[in-house]
């Protein structure tokens, strides 16, 4: 019984906001589907892993390149991938140093950009949420002041306050929808950005010490 009421109040809500609580709706359902997948590809993707990442940072730092390359392997997170970029090209010497900072500043784009998939929808739901709740507010009032325009001197002035009461329904929709989306596009970006700089740390670390063997060789001769 507390079910079908709860149902039967759900559905009143939406019979009363009008066309524009229903598109509300819809946003509030699609934007609990972009956040629950972006957490689940922000895992996959490894977002919040990095400790293997430092390892193998220090590791190279320290000059046991065969350790870091070894610790880094089959690893698919954001920041072993630069690092593994990086550290492969330092190993292997077929390019330049400018040639390695292009290839490794491509992979971290790479790696950021889908990383990054999907904070647009999100940007553009926390935008038009409150929107179209104003217009719904605005619809809703004109209606409410027309038929007090109509009703003339027998207007009721519970009437005209329900129907108030009513519109700013579809306002009130329309910031619940925002505030999350807003709250979670922030929490995404700002993963994204810790991700960046620790990405960047971890290639300036690889690229600036310990050369590949073929130059560690010249020098020694």
């Amino acid at each position: 019984m507390e079910i079908e009421a709860r149902w039967s109040e759900a559905w009143s809500f939406l019979l009363m906001g009008g066309p524009t609580i229903w598109a509300i709706a819809a946003l509030s359902v699609l934007t609990l589907a972009l956040i629950l997948w972006k957490v689940w590809r922000l895992l996959l993707m490894g977002a919040w892993a990095g400790r293997n990442t430092e390892n193998a940072v220090g590791m190279w730092v320290r000059g046991d390149r065969s350790g870091a390359r070894t610790t880094l392997e089959g690893r698919k997170s954001l920041r072993a991938v630069v690092a593994r970029a990086a550290i492969e090209g330092r190993i292997t010497g077929e390019m330049t140093e400018d040639q390695q900072r292009e290839e490794v500043e491509r992979v971290a784009n790479r790696q950021l950009g889908q990383a990054r998939t999907g904070l647009r929808a999100l940007e553009l739901i926390a935008t038009i949420a409150p929107l179209l709740g104003l217009l719904g507010t605005v619809l809703g009032m004109i209606a409410a002041f027309q038929t007090l325009q109509e009703a003339g001197s027998r207007a009721d002035p519970a009437a005209l306050a329900g129907g108030i009461w009513e519109a700013l329904l579809t306002t009130a929709a329309g910031m619940a929808v925002a505030i999350p989306a807003s709250m979670a596009l922030a929490w995404f970006e700002s993963v994204a950005d810790r991700a960046q700089d620790d990405m960047e740390d971890a290639a300036t670390r690889i690229l600036t010490r310990g050369g590949h063997p073929a130059s560690a060789a010249t020098a020694a001769e």
